[in-house]
């Protein structure tokens, strides 16, 4: 039996100007929705700044690298390479003493 969490949920999501229908796991819907809410608020910010400036289209691509950019900088915070490297080189020296 489909456990209630991953259950398909149809939702319309409005972002900037459009309203667009989705299917996804009823678990994911509050990270559509804010994911919905950071575009536009990112899109509606731009679009202020630069109106009678810059298309649609530059608009949707400077929206678009934002978001990107703070999506890497929070991998970046979430790298765990460094770590695992200390703690392989750690338990080698405390097995190589114990023996």
């Amino acid at each position: 039996m489909t456990e209630v969490n991953n259950e398909k949920l149809h939702i319309r999501l409005h972002v900037y100007d459009e309203e667009i229908e989705v299917t996804i796991k009823r678990s994911d819907e509050e990270f559509y929705r804010k994911a919905a809410k950071l575009i536009t608020d990112r899109y509606n910010a731009y679009s202020q700044a630069y109106k009678g400036k810059k298309g649609e289209h530059t608009i949707a691509l400077m929206t678009l690298i934002d978001i990107a950019l703070m999506y890497e900088r929070e991998r970046g915070n979430h790298d765990t390479d460094p770590y695992n490297s200390i703690l392989t080189k750690l338990t080698s020296e405390i097995e190589e003493a114990l023996k």
